[in-house]
């Protein structure tokens, strides 16, 4: 006889929000322009919705991405003529990055590869779901923020 996992809830949900990643990832990835890779279009995305002018290590942070990761994504985004990293203006030792047109035209491409996807999640679930369930995503991402950075 088969022994019977028990499944803790929370468990379950790391479980879902790990699938859910690995799908969105696969679709973003099957709608990005050529040249444009993920970490790309996530620094892209993040320059779009903060605003440009980040630090790399502020962009390393909001993505959970390692100082070497970012810096290495930076540099190709540098090669592609995608990004501009510029010396800060007031702080000579920091630097900042922004999109160039290249960039931002790159981005407005994903994004249009992305609409159909879009209009098909929104068709398939309501605003009001949505709504719901972001207090609870919130607060869960906020406690992984907190445990990680107590266990530095």
């Amino acid at each position: 006889m088969a022994a019977t996992i028990e499944e803790h809830p929370e468990v379950q949900a790391f479980d879902e929000i790990g699938l859910i990643e690995a799908g969105v990832r696969t679709i973003i990835t099957r709608c990005l322009p050529l040249g444009v890779n993920y970490p790309q279009f996530l620094v892209m995305n993040l320059l779009v919705r903060r605003g440009e002018g980040q630090t790399p290590a502020a962009i390393a942070q909001a993505l959970q991405m390692t100082p070497g990761a970012i810096t290495n994504t930076l540099q190709r985004m540098e090669a592609t003529g995608m990004a501009a990293v510029t010396p800060d203006a007031v702080d000579g030792r920091k630097k900042r990055v922004a999109l160039t047109p290249a960039g931002r035209h790159a981005y407005q491409r994903a994004m249009a590869g992305l609409k159909p996807r879009m209009g098909s999640l929104r068709e398939a679930f309501t605003q009001k779901e949505f709504r719901e369930a972001l207090p609870f995503l919130r607060a869960l991402r906020a406690w992984m923020d907190e445990t990680a950075r107590a266990s530095l």
